[in-house]
């Protein structure tokens, strides 16, 4: 049977299959089509064909290693890190020795970078020791995932064997969380001009977010030329602030994944979702984050014990899915 979909969405498909992007209020279009509609499924097999073109079958897996927990005083809603949470009342940091045994077993079972997460706290030297010990040891492409830096920090990072630095204005800046807006998009900047690679996503999305606030994000990603971007939802950990909001489902992800796809057009190397699903890895998305340590959206200070996916889990994802997570990344080229 064939199905007959709408001829204006019929033509910004065509045009974003293209790989030159769509305007933004093609886009806020896309986003408002009915999730059981043909169009949603067009929009999402266009977004797919888009990646999988782009990104000759290859799915990235990036294994994430958050450093330390504690009750940070940032106190960002939607993160179970902070005092206002309540989950965590000491400080505590992962072992140098865990740490190295994490990314040994990520090398190992072939990921392809290693993401350094940190609270907003958390002292920079020790991040970069952190660096200059695995940049050693372990032969996989480095990211950090901290506070916004300046640019003697940027290359500072560099110089501890980082290539890469994950940074997101996230949904809410400034109304969620402590942070300015303007602020967070000089660090952008920063990491432009000092050489490091930008990585990001649109997040943490929950349904209070008008669709114009995360097409908004989908083309600062564009214009700043974010190696990856794609879509992250915003899980509640109990007690959150944010749980009266409720969740997006991950088929209302998947239709955010597939629309930021065409946005980005043929500029990024990737195309990422989490919580890793495979609704998104039909959608567009080609990279998943396996996570090991704190993580912003659990209780569990190990994320491996609690919301954390394992590198098998995502890698069979992925297979499962009609991506290759054996290929070469093509993140890291230069």
């Amino acid at each position: 049977m064939s199905w007959k979909i709408d001829a204006a969405v019929s033509e910004i498909l065509a045009r974003g299959a293209e790989g030159g992007g769509i305007r933004e209020e093609e886009a806020l279009r896309l986003m408002r089509v009915d999730l059981g509609s043909p169009e949603a499924q067009a929009l999402m097999e266009t977004a797919s064909g888009l990646s999988h073109r782009c990104f000759g079958d290859k799915g990235e897996v990036h294994f994430h290693i958050g450093l330390n927990v504690e009750p940070c005083p940032k106190d960002c809603a939607f993160c179970s890190l902070t005092r206002r949470a309540g989950i965590f009342t000491e400080k505590r940091e992962f072992s140098r020795e865990q740490v190295l045994d994490w990314a040994r077993m990520a090398e190992a079972r072939s990921a392809d970078a290693l993401n350094l997460m940190t609270t907003g706290s958390y002292p920079f030297e020790r991040l970069l020791e952190m660096g200059r010990m695995l940049h050693r040891e372990v032969s996989l492409p480095l990211v950090a995932n901290t506070r916004d830096i300046d640019h003697r920090e940027g290359e500072m990072l560099l110089d501890a064997g980082f290539v890469g630095f994950y940074h997101a204005v996230r949904l809410g800046e400034g109304r969620d969380t402590p942070f300015n807006r303007e602020r967070r998009i000089a660090t952008i900047q920063v990491l432009r001009d000092v050489g490091l690679l930008w990585m990001n996503c649109v997040e943490p999305v929950g349904p209070e977010h008008d669709p114009r606030e995360i097409v908004d994000l989908m083309f600062l990603a564009r214009r700043h030329g974010a190696v990856y971007s794609g879509a992250m939802r915003r899980i509640n950990f109990p007690g959150s602030p944010m749980e009266p909001y409720g969740m997006v489902t991950e088929m209302e992800l998947a239709r955010i994944v597939a629309v930021s796809r065409l946005v980005m057009g043929d500029r990024p190397r990737a195309h990422c979702t989490h919580e890793p699903n495979s609704n998104s890895l039909r959608a567009g998305a080609n990279l998943l984050f396996p996570e090991v340590g704190s993580s912003p959206r659990d209780e569990k200070a190990d994320s491996s014990g609690g919301i954390g996916r394992g590198i098998e889990d995502c890698a069979g994802m992925l297979r499962e899915t009609g991506w290759s997570p054996t290929l070469p990344s093509n993140c890291f080229e230069s």
